[in-house]
């Protein structure tokens, strides 16, 4: 039996989110925690004979941006409208030789050092942590960038607009809000869950300064487009493959206030969704994170501990949207046919979508060495099997 689309991608994905039957089930990619690597992009335009020069629109993860012929091929509903660096801000590659061997280095605007080698090129490492050294009595005069700068948003608007104004989809921010992990990102790993025990007032000093350049940023952009989107994506890591990465009283007493503080205070400029990122086993801090405010949970890493998809919508499911979940992507999608893949998405689909509250996306990025037909036989039975 045909099954036939009665919504445009804007009204499915708003029904979906607030917890009300759509025709279908959403589907999602070409984020920045929602995407593709270049490599895995360029082996699917050749399996599906579609003509594009891939853009990379991440450098660190390598992410390609999708183009429109690939994205309606796979009925994906979402597109995205992104902020940028700063006119003063003169960011960019730069090819070094070290040790006899090319790299790309990238420095961002806090003065991390991303770098990948030529020879290689997946993604970027951090190479180069400029706070690692830091005193807190140091913190205060650390040249951070200011997250209010407006011509981060030049354009923006006019972008939103037009995707508004002139096509039927659902419009996200790309990821921002990232109080927590820019601080490890500057500190160094080591060093930051060293400080979490026996230096607390510097990670105190140094989040609080994460969340005035976030503040700052979200009051200029949702100035802009507050208004036009349907999402704002924010997060941060804050677990692994076995349960939270550090402890859960810090999260509550440290980092939990200022991403709470965060999240109320977009909401306070947009009545968009607040989609909140983070990877592995967040069952432990998923009420937590509801009481901050969000509304949406990615990447939803079923291959987690106790991430099981029916516990996870029987706990939450009435109070949280989750946006991925599609598929194990550790075991599964490298490794099955297409009849698996068809098989695993139907069932997970099954699970997530009654009442709403689900959009389909694969966990997390699509990475290299997954089989393109693979990739395609996701996207078709998330359409397939997607339909209420």
């Amino acid at each position: 039996m045909a099954h036939k689309e009665t919504m445009t991608s804007r009204q499915r994905l708003v029904k979906t989110l607030n917890h009300e039957t759509p025709d279908r089930v959403p589907i999602d990619l070409g984020g920045f925690q929602t995407g593709i690597h270049k490599r895995a992009y360029t082996e699917l335009l050749d399996y599906l004979g579609i003509d594009d020069e891939p853009a990379i629109m991440d450098p660190v993860q390598q992410l390609a941006k999708p183009c429109e012929e690939v994205l309606r091929r796979f009925h994906v509903d979402t597109r995205y409208i992104c902020a940028h660096g700063p006119d003063s801000f003169k960011g960019g590659i730069e090819q070094n030789e070290r040790a006899g061997r090319l790299w790309h280095d990238l420095k961002d605007e806090f003065g991390v050092v991303w770098s990948m080698p030529d020879d290689q090129q997946l993604y970027m490492d951090i190479s180069h942590h400029p706070l690692a050294e830091a005193a807190i009595d140091t913190i205060a005069d650390y040249p951070f960038p200011n997250g209010g700068d407006p011509t981060r948003f030049t354009g923006v608007r006019d972008q939103a607009l037009e995707l508004r104004n002139n096509t039927p989809y659902a419009i996200s921010t790309g990821i921002g809000g990232v109080v927590y992990e820019t601080c490890w990102y500057m500190r160094g790993l080591e060093r930051w869950f060293m400080d979490m025990i026996e230096n607390p007032g510097f990670c105190e000093a140094l989040l609080d300064q994460m969340l005035k350049f976030w503040l700052d940023y979200y009051t200029a952009f949702m100035a802009e487009v507050g208004d036009i989107i349907d999402v704002v994506m924010i997060g941060d890591d804050i677990a692994g493959q076995s349960g939270p990465l550090f402890s859960p009283d810090f999260y509550r007493r440290t980092v939990k206030p200022r991403q709470k503080r965060l999240v109320r205070h977009i909401k306070s400029l947009t009545p968009a969704k607040i989609w909140y990122h983070t990877c592995g086993s967040a069952m432990p801090l998923i009420g937590e994170l509801i009481d901050n405010g969000i509304d949406i949970l990615n990447p939803v890493q079923i291959s987690a501990e106790n991430m099981d998809p029916q516990d996870l919508k029987d706990k939450f499911g009435d109070r949280l949207t989750f946006w991925g979940g599609a598929i194990d992507t550790q075991h599964v999608l490298p490794n099955a046919t297409p009849g698996e893949i068809s098989r695993h998405v139907r069932r997970n689909i099954e699970i997530f979508k009654p009442g709403g509250g689900y959009v389909f996306n694969n966990v997390h990025n699509i990475q290299v060495g997954i089989p393109p037909e693979n990739i395609a036989a996701l996207f078709d039975a998330a359409y397939e099997h997607g339909f209420y």
